[in-house]
């Protein structure tokens, strides 16, 4: 797998796992493609990864995610940011094509922090 998270992203990575209150638990990534909008992609602080899961390092974080996800994600830029009118994770795709029915730049998916879920 080849993925590149930017120092700002890592970061808030960190900055999860040390709120959640396990810090030595992972960062699991699922990504969905959702044609000309780009890519869905949903993060949660997690102790293990589920069954079938590819499990990767990154630098002192551990990643779980499905070989799906892995695919999807692969030579792509996980970057984070924190605005005032929007905060969260960016996906930046070279591979993305487009079909020319949006605006959006298509190579790129905004995730809301909101959509993060705490570790049990």
């Amino acid at each position: 797998m080849c993925m590149t998270i930017t120092p700002s992203a890592l970061k808030f990575m960190r900055r999860m796992l040390r709120m959640s209150g396990h810090p030595t638990s992972g960062i699991r990534l699922l990504a969905t493609p959702h044609g000309c909008s780009g890519t869905s992609v949903e993060f949660s602080v997690e102790a293990f990864g589920s069954h079938g899961d590819v499990t990767t390092k990154y630098e002192d974080l551990t990643i779980y995610m499905p070989p799906a996800t892995e695919e999807i994600l692969n030579r792509c830029t996980l970057d984070f940011s924190d605005a005032v009118h929007s905060s969260g994770f960016t996906v930046l795709d070279p591979k993305g094509g487009h079909c020319g029915c949006s605006t959006a730049d298509p190579r790129s998916a905004i995730v809301d922090i909101s959509r993060l879920k705490r570790g049990p």
